[in-house]
Formats: structure tokens, C-alpha cells, sequence
């Protein structure tokens, strides 16, 4: 009987570029960029490192779609490296095969890294997808602002909520995670905003607004995974271990049947319980520190609150608008920003998001440092509502 990866695999050293418009630096320098951080940070050579995950979802730079630009660019020499994708859990995905080869004893030291240069592609949001299998049907459903206005108004629907007040708690969502990416020298945005601004900007895609919507940014992000003993032999006391990595995808149900009312993501509501279960966390509301949730727009970590069952069905507003998810709230969402503030280069997404409850537990956040955290949990969102892929990751202490 399976029994998971809990505590099976330690995060040796992790590491982030800069994210923004990076109109200066190429795929290959995003790569070194967050690489040589995250060597130097796990302590090792780059010759122990037996096996790469690269995460690459729309860079145009790929040769043949393969893990070739990984390989050249940080010259890993000689060992397997395997290219990932998996929309926009692309990143997630890439530190689910490191991990899952170290957990298996395939190999003693993995890499995942995860890069995007998206602002190249001359679009400002993310770039229409090449021909191929799914294209003309992925064409067929819209824009994602659009697919996500639609999980607000079956949320609205579904719960009864004024057009009013949910317009009040998308706000402040964006606003929390503007006054939280002051303090993040690697983010894209980092000017806070007022509600004012927020509820005054353009409209998107009603009730999207401006502010409800993630920017588009190149950056670079990744992970070095070994074993918790390999890691204290090499001289680490504080670690940082995997607790639980589970990803769902969507099978149809949502689009091609009734069963879905539209005001929820039940990919998410999937990967949460089997995450749950590997790292045996029975009261998430009460047991976990902190949240990364993927945010490309606001009614998205809305209603991803109670698909984590941190909040009750229905009940997300409020505890939105009572400044629970807030930085000196009960379960500190975004602490870094977030999407909002860091863009969405598709691939490095997940591991950025994995690199801040890395540094917050390690209490290297600096003024954004969270009191003691111990277990922090990574969602990402792929496709739109109705057909895509949720993936959750837990850190914790060990």
C-alpha cells in the first residue's frame, strides 16, 4: 500500500530571479539566475546533482520542445534531464519529479527549475497556444478573464451575494496582496494601491477589474530535493521537507456534464484532500501557517479558499472582508504578493510560490517574515474553471 512522501525528501537550497520585464536577460540568464542562487543555498557542487526537471510551458526559446535549453544553459553535464508541462502547474510539476525520484531512491540529489520569458512574445496576456491535439477546443472556451467572471457569477448565484459585496471582498483581496508586495524585492509590482484605485479601475471582464487580474512577467525559479539524511550529512540542521505534492486534472465532469454548478474548482477540491491525507492535516484552518494560492485573478483565491476548506462554502467573503487571509490575519495569504504583484511566468509560478514558504520558514523573509510558521501549502491553477489541472504542494518544518 502506497503510503506518500511525507517527510521523504528535504529542499537542499532554493532559488528566484528577479521577475518583471526583463527585457535585458535571455531564458539562459533567468536559468543561472535562480540556479546559482539555489546552489549556492543547498551548499553542494553542481556535479552532485544527478537529475534535472525542467519546467517550460510557453517559451519560445525550446529546441523541439526539449529539456535542450536547461541543459545548455546551467551545463549540466551528462545527466538525465527531463522537460515538463502541464499548463499552468508547469512548476509544480517540475519539483513533483525531482521529489518523486528522490523519494523512490532513483537518485540522491534532483534538480526542478521552472523558467518563462513571456513578455518577449509581444502579448499581453498569456500568448495563444500553438497547434496541436487540444487547440481548436482550448480556443473554443474563451479568454480565462472571461471563463473565471464566470466562477464569479456562479459563485454569486450559488451563495447569494450581492454584486456589491462580492465587488467589496474582490478588492481587498488585491489590495492585500499589493500592501503585502511592498515588501518583496522580487516582484514585479511592488507600489501598493488603494481600495479606491481598485474599485475605480477599468473593468475587464464584469466583475473583473483591472487590479483583478495578474500581470505577465519573465522569471525564473528552483528547487535542489535530497533525502532529510543526505542533507544533514551534508551539514543542514534546519530543514525544510516535502509534506505532501498532489496534483488533479479534469476528466470532463465539469463541461460535458451537470454535476458542476460553476461556483467552485474541483480539481482543487481533489488534489486538497489527498494532500491532506499524505500530510496528515485533519484541521487545515487550524493547522497550516500560511498560504500561496494561485491568484491570476481574484475571484480565483476567493473561491480557493473554500476549496482548501480553509473557509466554509459560502463563507470566503467574510472572512475575506474581517482580514483573515491578511498579513497579520489568522492565515496570511500572499505574504509575498503573490501573482498580483510577481506576474505569471507560467512554469517558474509554482516554484516561486514554493521558494516563499521556503524563506518563511526558514524565517529569511526579512520584513515580510511571518511569527513561527511551520507548515505552508502551494496551489496552482492550470486551464480555466470548467477544464484544467490544480496542483498543492505542503512544506513544512522537519
Amino acid at each position: 500500500m502506497a503510503s506518500g512522501i511525507k517527510d521523504k525528501v528535504a529542499i537542499l537550497g532554493m532559488g528566484c530571479s528577479s521577475f518583471g520585464e526583463r527585457w535585458d536577460t535571455g531564458t539562459h540568464q533567468l536559468l543561472s539566475e535562480a540556479f546559482d542562487e539555489a546552489l549556492a543555498d543547498a551548499g553542494i557542487e553542481k556535479k552532485q546533482i544527478e537529475a534535472a526537471w525542467f519546467g517550460s510551458c510557453m517559451d519560445a526559446v525550446n529546441v523541439g520542445n526539449s529539456s535542450i535549453p536547461a541543459s545548455l544553459a546551467l551545463r549540466l553535464e551528462g545527466i538525465p534531464v527531463s522537460r515538463m508541462e502541464n499548463m499552468c502547474a508547469t512548476g509544480t510539476e517540475a519539483l513533483r519529479g525531482a521529489t518523486y525520484a528522490v523519494a523512490s531512491g532513483a537518485v540522491d540529489i534532483a534538480l526542478a527549475i521552472g523558467v518563462e520569458k513571456l513578455k518577449d512574445t509581444g502579448y499581453g496576456g498569456l500568448p495563444t497556444p500553438y497547434k496541436g491535439t487540444l487547440n481548436d477546443l482550448w480556443l473554443a472556451l474563451g479568454s480565462a478573464p472571461a471563463g473565471f467572471a464566470q466562477l464569479a457569477a456562479g459563485y454569486r448565484g450559488k451563495y447569494g451575494i450581492s454584486k456589491e459585496e462580492l465587488k467589496q471582498a474582490l478588492a481587498h483581496v488585491s489590495w492585500k496582496s499589493h500592501q503585502n508586495g511592498v515588501n518583496s524585492p522580487k516582484a514585479h509590482l511592488r507600489k501598493a494601491v488603494t481600495m479606491e484605485q481598485i474599485l475605480n479601475a477599468p473593468m475587464i471582464a464584469d466583475p473583473l477589474g483591472l487590479f483583478d487580474c495578474c500581470g505577465v512577467s519573465d522569471g525564473a525559479a528552483c528547487a535542489i530535493v535530497t533525502t532529510p539524511e543526505i542533507a544533514r550529512a551534508l551539514g543542514k540542521s534546519d530543514l525544510v521537507s516535502v509534506k505532501a505534492l498532489q496534483l488533479s486534472s479534469s476528466s470532463g465532469v465539469e463541461s460535458h456534464t451537470t454535476l458542476w454548478d460553476g461556483s467552485y474548482v474541483q480539481n482543487t477540491r481533489n488534489a486538497a484532500k489527498r494532500a491532506y491525507a499524505e500530510a496528515g492535516i485533519t484541521k487545515p484552518r487550524e493547522q497550516l501557517s500560511m498560504l500561496e494560492v494561485h491568484d491570476c485573478f481574484s475571484i480565483t483565491e476567493l473561491v480557493t479558499m473554500e476549496d482548501l476548506f480553509i473557509s466554509e462554502n459560502g463563507g470566503a467573503v467574510k472572512d475575506i472582508l474581517d482580514g483573515f487571509y491578511d498579513a497579520d490575519g489568522g492565515m496570511p495569504c500572499q505574504i509575498d504578493g503573490g501573482l498580483k504583484c510577481f506576474g505569471h511566468p507560467v512554469a517558474a509560478s509554482g516554484l516561486r510560490m514554493a521558494y516563499e514558504v521556503y524563506n518563511q520558514l526558514l524565517h529569511r523573509a526579512g520584513p515580510r517574515q511571518l511569527k513561527d510558521p511551520t507548515l505552508g501549502l502551494c496551489h496552482n491553477l492550470g486551464g480555466v474553471p470548467y477544464l484544467g489541472i490544480a496542483a498543492i504542494s505542503i512544506l513544512g518544518l522537519l
